[in-house]
């Protein structure tokens, strides 16, 4: 029946959104282990990101300052190195791979791939100034945020924002009314008796009986 269509469908298209999103999601983290990807992409990122979170920093503590993809207290010597992993790059390829895989128009979906780079390096900003202020703190909370908190948080926010942003883009397609199953019948006409000259009307009463 029309519901068993409507489920085979529907699990068609979650297989292909999977194989999508899981192809998109090795291609693209093939593609940011090469070298060249590394040397012209993910290093100066990374750099970029360091000076980034020491500009925020220095609003309220001036002894931080930033060389190379390192964090680094210019008082205490304490630093953080920002690696791979830690740069928000990988969390970005799992939200973009997804947002491309799902059925939608480009257009949104290069409004969520916009946002959605916001939303994932915002947070992961937040991520390492906290960590440069655990480790100067305590070296085990340092490793416990470092290495399961923030981990957890990045790829519950990358779930987060994919979410929201299907929920939007499902919301703003138009409403598809489901067709009438059979088209309604015409109206039936009345149809007036023929006269036959010579030998009057015929009624066209119901009742036969005699008056």
């Amino acid at each position: 029946g029309r519901a068993g269509l409507f489920l085979v469908h529907r699990c068609i298209a979650m297989l292909r959104f999977f194989l999508v999103f899981l192809t998109i999601q090795l291609s693209l983290f093939g593609i940011n282990m090469l070298s060249w990807v590394q040397l012209h992409l993910v290093l100066p990122w990374t750099a970029l990101l360091a000076r980034m979170c020491a500009a925020l920093v220095t609003w309220f503590d001036s002894s931080a300052a930033a060389a190379g993809k390192v964090l680094w207290n210019t008082q205490t010597g304490f630093g953080v190195s920002i690696e791979a992993g830690c740069n928000g790059i990988e969390a970005c390829i799992v939200l973009f791979a997804a947002i491309v895989a799902f059925p939608e128009r480009w257009r949104h979906k290069l409004l969520g791939l916009a946002v959605g780079f916001v939303a994932v390096q915002g947070l992961n900003v937040v991520r390492v100034i906290s960590l440069f202020y655990l480790g100067q703190w305590s070296t085990e909370m340092f490793n416990f945020a470092h290495e399961y908190l923030w981990q957890g948080l990045i790829m519950l926010d990358v779930l987060v924002v994919w979410l929201l942003w299907v929920r939007v883009v499902v919301r703003s397609r138009p409403e598809e009314s489901d067709p009438p199953e059979q088209p309604p019948a015409p109206p039936v006409l009345p149809v007036a008796p023929r006269g036959n000259p010579g030998k009057g009307v015929v009624s066209s009463s119901l009742d036969l009986s005699p008056r």
